[in-house]
């Protein structure tokens, strides 16, 4: 009886999730995006959040990091993806103002 429940106990260690699982990139990122084609706002900044792979910022913002760094963002109607690194990252985003094509590219640094 007294191994049955040593065993549930080691068992059950197996199969408890922690509470606050954190990913390699959670933090908080400051963006800077860049227009390069399109008549978007030439220049904007963020002040964006990552929590346990999941991006959280002011007004409508959603999007998920990847363990290895690929993220994907959606901030009102721009969609951005890239790659991040351990304190950097980057990549391009696109978007329609008053339903004008436009595009650039965005870079991240961890604070």
């Amino acid at each position: 009886m007294k191994y049955s429940a040593a065993l549930l106990i080691l068992l059950a260690q197996f199969f408890v999730v922690p509470a606050f699982a954190k990913t390699p990139y959670d933090g908080t990122w400051e963006v800077a995006v860049v227009t390069k084609a399109g008549t978007c706002e030439s220049q904007a900044r963020y002040r964006l959040t990552v929590q346990d792979g999941k991006v959280f910022g002011p007004g409508d913002v959603s999007g998920r990091v990847t363990n290895d760094g690929y993220v994907r963002v959606s901030i009102g109607g721009s969609h951005a993806n890239g790659q991040l690194e351990s304190r950097v990252g980057s990549g391009r985003w696109n978007a329609a103002s008053s339903g004008a094509p436009c595009s650039g590219k965005w870079t991240a640094i961890r604070e």
